[in-house]
Order: structure tokens, then C-alpha cells, then sequence
């Protein structure tokens, strides 16, 4: 399906642009509109670096722009340095007002973004680099002025100084305590200015809050460069950050690398057959995957918001990351496209936990951000260890899986150390819930997130059942006892007469609610984002164990049909207002939210894997479209994209921490992964197609397999999986 069924774009046009290889495929607009909660960003940067841009407005259909941030500190959590180009006479009003552009001389791609402010005519280009940004501007008209206006997104204070009229400084205080620098030049000197109070100013510098200024250009003036680069250290830092990375640069050549950089990172996946709109989809995604973490070095040395110190390092530092989200398919991606990238990122959790005391989920600029639940960088450790990648200090690794699991609070969006509720869980194996309407008595508990108690427990069954495994592979045999215990402590939950995991008051008494629909929004009660219906299936760490609840495995397939047919028992409206991430719905799936992603291939472990097959397949096909709602839920940088690159290729990883891939349906016919050692893994689908989706037969290296798994040995050993497909089930392949 085309982005824009028959209309042509510059994006489109402008074959330049679009690089060679795979990089022809990557479309940053898709999943632009979001089905109901957070949208793509069309990010403009290099693979896994500091600087990221992309304009300001709603989403792809908002058709004015407010500003261009000179960078994104954090996905979804702010930017720095507001700047947008001006064509008209300043007032103090300018800064607020918003500029329209023409969706279809709008080119993006993840190196270069171009956009044509149709009021202002003014062209506005972008090209990225490490810790550098270009910006070009065209100005058209003789009588349009030309000029740069500069402000702050956050609440902190910040200053701005020109020196000369062609150069300036800047600071920006981001997430209350932490100073962000900026060093920039533009191509020809200009006039400058403030803002001070309600009016305009001739002075060339301002610092406080709020701090904006301005630089104007001769009216003659067609074309503008700006240069410039950021730093989390120092002035002096971001002025060396230009000299070392930009200053000699023009931006074609920035544009040129920033394309080869690209091209690099995605180009060790090659594909043959499929559709064109399900390459455009495989090789966005994979560009997505390619944006998160983010590399914070800078010339040997960081900031750390874990300690507030600089540090030296001969390892890049990273940070960006929300391990509830990526834990389950991108960092195991990760693994096996780039090995050394993910271990140098495993190296900064360990340090991460040296530097704060408590081994980080969700790291980002300013430290361990408190978001969703479960400590499951865990689980992440856990499979880079057992897939080989050691290169970080595993004994400080575990010695900080441990301490979270014994000491942290478990509470959902809460950092520190425990409370009383976790003594019961402890105690008694499971997290305590409140029954409905009682009153909160626990200071430390959210008011919006609330206890989550189901969620809770299940996810830190899995974290302990985490540390229990990498405590018996470190030879820890106490540790491993104990923590394997713990990591039953799923069952504690489980009701026989609802068949579903369903919350116990801190009696153990169990608290009889519409798992359904009960818990508030998002039923933030007893379950997180999603009801019980997804929360049925989270036991990931023990699948045939939660077979055995379910009464075997007839059953445990009969349950799965029942979730994707299950009726909502209200209408969406009313649904979505109480679920709304629970978005990508087919019954009670959804596919819009990241606990869901494993489920489809549970039928795996059923003697039914055809339905596996199907299942992907529909899901695939219904809800990552090449269009700007391509994205089923919230993207959360590389969660939702990692799920669809390891579909689109035939395996899944349903279980991280346990080095197996479980099969699904390739969509190519080939598709061929470089490994770092020169060796190649290789899935060949003869026959695959829209219609043939279902496995006939299967060979591993030439062996006959059939068994819908593989070992991580085997694919980086190089091996090859091939398939033949067809149209209609093979329904004795694949189980016992």
C-alpha cells in the first residue's frame, strides 16, 4: 500500500535523497499518526548518536510547525535550543507563532529533512551528525526579511551570546539541574538582538529565564547556513565537539556521510521477494531500530546523570533506553546484528549501577527515569550473557540484579528502596491490591499508576526467575535456589474459577473484579496498559508450567483462540476510554502494546503451529501498513519496530534469557543476516507470498526440523533455515 495512494511527494521525486540499497525503503513518515496515544517521530540522526531532530508540531497531519529543536535529548522527553527561521518583521510575538508547510515538499529521511514553509517561503534543510547539526535555509522573495529566532524549551535557566554577529553561545538547563551547551557559526554575519521584558533589544546577550534572542541578515540574502554542536560537559567541550566533527564540513558532505552511515547500519539484513510496502515497512522499522540507545561521549569523557560527574572512559557511554519496552525484542535483535554495539550498552547499565547504586530500567540523561514496572534490564543482562556477549563485568551485573530484586521498591513509576508492600511479597509470593474503592494507606504509591499488583507480580516472577538463572550460570547455587522459587510465584495469583491471574488482597483473599474492565484507567489496579486478558499469558519464563494451569495443552490452544475472538463486551469508545494503549485490537489482543508481542507464537507450544503462522501473518498484514498510521501503538523507540523485523524475517524470541527463536511466517522468500565474524544466517521461504504463509515442511542445514525452534548457536553459527511454503496448513507439522 503507498504512503500516499498516487501522490507524488518530493520525498518521492527526489530519488537523491533516498539513498541506494536498502536505504531506498526507509520512509521515517510511517506511523506518523498515532491510532490514539504517541505517534512516530520522523528522527533525523545518525545510528545510535546523541543528536536527533525532527520538527515540532502535533503529529504528520498538523500542518504548522511551532519550532526546530537544535536537538532531541530524550525520546519523548524533551528537547533543547528552539530555533525557527523568520521572514517577516519581529515582534515579541513572533516566537509563539506557528509556521505552515506543504506536506508534499516535505522530504525525510533519517540523514537529511528538508521542508518548505509555504507563508514564509522559506526552505528549511537538516543533516545530522554525531554531535553536530546543519541546518540551510533558503529565503525567497526580495522583500521577505531573513532572520533566526532562538528560544528554550524547558523551565531551567539558559542564556544566549553572539559574538560578532556570526557566531553564538547558549545554554540550556534541562530536567531542572542538568546544563546543556551550545557552540554554533553562521555563513555571513548578522544583526543581533534580545528579548527583555516585553520588547526588543539591541544587546547580544540575555541569560535567565525566559532567554530568547535573534540574529537578522541582509534582506539580499538568499541562502543561509548554520552550523553548531552540543555538549553535556562544557562550552569548551561543544566548541571542540565543531571544530572536530563540523567545522570544515559543508553540508552536502555532512548529508553524504550521515547516507553512508545509514547505509552501514542496515545494510547487514538483505531480503529477497515480498511485497514493495512490506520492504518499505522491514526497512523503516529497522531504521527505527538503529535509533535507541544513544552514544553520550564525547571525545573520551560524559556526563552522567547517575553520579552529576563527568567521567573519562575508553568505552562509549549510553543512555535512552525503557527496558519494559525494548527488553523484548530489540535488545535480543540487537544481539544478533550487532554483538559489540549491545555489549558496549550492557557495559553502561553495569556502570550505570556502579555510578547510582541501583541497576537502572529505564536509563536516560538525567538517570534511571521511573517509568512503567519490573527491574527486566534483568532479563536483558540475562540473555546478552547466555547468548555470549560478556564483555562487560557480569559479577557487578548480578551483584545489581540482586540488589534490586531483594531491596528496590517494586512499585510501578517509584525509584528507591522498598516499601512494606514488597515485605508481602516476599512473605507471601505475590504483591498485595487494594480491593475496589478501599483508600490508599501507602504514602509511596502513585496516585495515577497505582499498585498494578497483578502486573506487578508477574513481571517480577520473570526478574526473579532472571536472576535465579544467572545466579546458577555464575555458580551461585543459595542464589539460584532461592530466586528460582521466587520465580513461581506467578501461580500465587492464578484462579481456577476465572481461569486468569487475578489480584489478592494483602490478607490473601482474593478480590473478585470484571478482569475485563475493572482497575481504573488502564486497570492500573491490578494489570498495566492492558486487562487480564493480556496479564493471562504473562509467563513467559515458564510457558508449559502456565500450560499445565491452564489443564494442558488442548485447552491452553483453546484459550489462545478464545483472546483473538474474545468480544470487548462495550463498545470501543468505551473500551478505548479506559484502555487506551490497548490499541491494535483483534478480540482482546492487542497488538498495539508491548506484552503482547510473544502471544501469537504461544501456539508454538500447542500442537497447532499453523495458527502461529496465520496469526502473524493477519496481524502483520492488518496493522504495519507503509502509511502514516503503520505503527499499531506507541513506537517507545525501537519496541514495537524490533517486533516487526523479527516477523517479517520468520522468528521470534519468545522467551529473552533462554537462547532459542521460536518460527513464524516469513513474508521474503530470502533473507540473509551478516554476523559480525563473517559467517551469515540465512531463512529461505520457497514459494512465500501474501498467500502462501503456512510452513509445509522445514530444514535445518540441510536436516529435517520439525520443531518450530531453533538455537541462537545455530543461527550465529551461520545456519541456514529453509521453509517451503504453501497455501493451506501442514497441520502435523511442527509438535509431537
Amino acid at each position: 500500500m503507498s504512503l500516499y495512494c498516487g501522490r507524488l511527494s518530493a520525498q518521492d521525486t527526489n530519488a537523491a535523497d533516498s539513498g541506494n540499497g536498502n536505504l531506498k525503503y526507509i520512509d521515517p513518515r510511517i506511523g506518523n499518526v498515532g491510532w490514539l496515544l504517541q505517534p512516530t517521530r520522523p528522527t533525523v540522526q545518525l545510528p545510535n548518536q546523541m543528536i536527533r531532530v525532527y520538527p515540532e508540531r502535533n503529529d504528520y497531519i498538523d500542518d504548522q510547525i511551532s519550532s526546530f529543536p537544535l536537538s532531541i535529548v530524550s525520546h519523548r522527553l524533551g528537547e533543547v535550543f528552539s530555533m525557527k527561521p523568520w521572514s517577516q518583521t519581529i515582534t515579541v510575538n513572533s516566537w509563539k507563532q506557528k509556521q505552515a508547510y506543504d506536506h508534499d515538499l516535505e522530504v525525510t529521511r533519517p540523514w537529511y529533512y528538508s521542508t518548505y514553509l509555504i507563508d514564509d517561503d522559506i526552505t528549511v534543510e537538516f543533516a545530522a551528525g554525531k554531535k553536530v547539526g546543519f541546518y540551510r535555509f533558503n529565503f525567497g522573495g526580495d522583500s521577505h526579511k531573513r532572520a533566526l529566532l532562538f528560544d528554550l524549551y524547558n523551565k531551567g535557566k539558559g542564556s544566549w551570546k553572539f559574538i560578532d554577529g556570526e557566531r553564538i553561545e547558549g545554554t540550556e538547563t534541562y530536567h531542572d539541574d542538568i546544563k546543556v551547551y551550545l557552540y554554533g557559526e553562521f555563513s555571513q554575519p548578522g544583526k543581533t538582538g534580545t528579548v527583555v521584558g516585553n520588547r526588543l533589544t539591541d544587546a547580544t546577550e540575555i541569560a535567565g529565564l525566559p532567554a530568547q534572542s535573534f540574529i537578522s541578515f541582509s534582506d539580499t540574502t538568499h541562502q543561509l547556513d548554520f552550523k553548531y554542536a552540543i555538549s553535556y560537559i562544557s562550552a569548551e567541550q561543544a566548541k571542540k565537539n565543531f571544530s572536530e566533527e563540523i567545522q570544515t564540513e559543508n553540508f552536502e558532505d555532512l548529508k553524504r556521510n550521515g547516507m553512508t552511515d545509514w547505509g552501514k547500519a542496515i545494510d547487514n539484513i538483505h531480503i529477497e521477494g515480498g511485497t514493495e510496502a512490506q520492504r518499505r515497512s522491514f526497512f523503516t522499522a529497522y531504521y527505527r531500530c538503529n535509533e535507541r540507545m544513544v552514544d553520550i561521549t564525547e571525545d573520551g569523557k560524559y556526563y552522567s546523570g547517575f553520579d552529576k560527574q563527568i567521567h573519562t572512559t575508553t568505552r562509549p557511554f549510553y543512555v535512552d533506553d525503557w527496558t519494559w519496552d525494548t527488553y523484548l525484542a530489540l535488545h535480543p535483535l540487537r544481539a544478533i546484528v550487532n554483538p559489540l554495539l549491545e555489549q558496549d550498552m550492557a557495559n553502561s547499565y553495569v556502570t550505570q549501577y556502579e555510578q547510582s547504586g541501583w541497576m537502572p530500567t529505564f536509563p536516560v540523561l538525567f538517570g534511571d527515569h521511573a517509568c512503567m514496572n519490573g527491574f527486566h534490564s534483568t532479563i536483558m543482562l540475562l540473555d546478552d550473557y547466555r547468548k555470549g556477549l560478556r564483555n562487560f563485568d557480569t559479577d557487578k551485573a548480578f551483584e545489581g540484579m540482586v540488589k534490586n530484586a531483594d531491596e528496590a521498591t517494586m512499585l510501578p513509576w517509584k525509584n528507591g528502596p522498598k516499601t512494606r508492600l514488597e515485605d508481602v511479597y516476599y512473605k507471601k509470593g505475590f504483591f498485595p491490591a487494594l480491593r475496589i474503592g478501599e483508600t490508599e494507606s501507602v504514602p509511596e504509591v502513585d496516585g495515577h499508576e497505582h499498585r498494578q499488583a497483578v502486573a506487578v507480580t508477574l513481571g517480577a516472577s520473570y526478574d526473579d526467575w532472571a536472576v535465579g538463572q544467572m545466579a546458577a550460570e555464575l555458580g551461585k547455587t543459595d542464589i539460584a535456589q532461592r530466586f528460582s522459587k521466587r520465580g513461581y510465584n506467578y501461580k500465587n495469583l492464578w484462579n481456577t474459577n476465572y481461569m486468569m491471574f487475578i489480584p489478592k488482597d494483602i490478607n490473601g483473599n482474593w478480590i473478585n473484579i470484571d478482569p475485563k474492565f475493572d482497575g481504573g484507567s488502564g486497570g492500573r489496579d491490578y494489570y498495566d496498559e492492558n486487562n487480564g486478558w493480556t496479564y493471562l499469558w504473562q509467563v513467559q519464563e515458564d510457558i508449559p508450567g502456565l500450560i499445565g494451569l491452564m489443564g494442558g495443552k488442548t485447552k491452553f490452544e483453546a484459550r489462545l483462540d478464545q483472546l483473538f475472538r474474545e468480544p470487548l463486551g462495550r463498545s470501543k469508545y468505551e473500551f478505548w476510554s479506559k484502555f487506551p494503549d490497548a490499541t491494535g485490537l483483534v478480540g482482546e489482543y492487542s497488538m498495539g502494546n508491548e506484552p503482547s508481542f510473544f502471544i501469537p507464537y504461544l501456539y508454538n507450544f500447542t500442537n497447532a503451529p499453523w495458527k502461529t503462522q496465520e496469526r502473524i501473518r493477519l496481524l502483520m498484514d492488518v496493522w504495519y501498513k507503509d502509511n502514516i498510521f503503520g505503527i499499531p501503538g506507541d513506537e517507545d523507540g525501537g519496541g514495537m519496530s524490533a517486533f516487526m523485523v523479527f516477523s517479517s524475517m520468520g522468528f521470534y524470541p519468545v522467551t529473552p534469557g533462554l537462547p532459542l527463536y521460536t518460527i513464524g511466517s516469513p513474508v521474503f522468500s530470502k533473507v540473509t543476516i551478516d554476523l559480525t565474524d563473517g559467517k551469515h544466517f540465512t531463512i529461505i521461504a520457497n514459494g512465500a507470498s501474501v498467500i502462501n504463509k503456512y510452513i509445509q515442511s522445514a530444514r535445518m542445514n540441510g536436516v529435517v526440523l520439525n520443531k518450530p525452534w531453533f538455537t541462537h548457536q545455530q543461527l550465529v553459527d551461520g545456519g541456514t533455515l529453509e521453509l517451503e511454503m504453501g497455501p493451506k496448513p501442514n497441520k502435523s507439522w511442527g509438535h509431537d
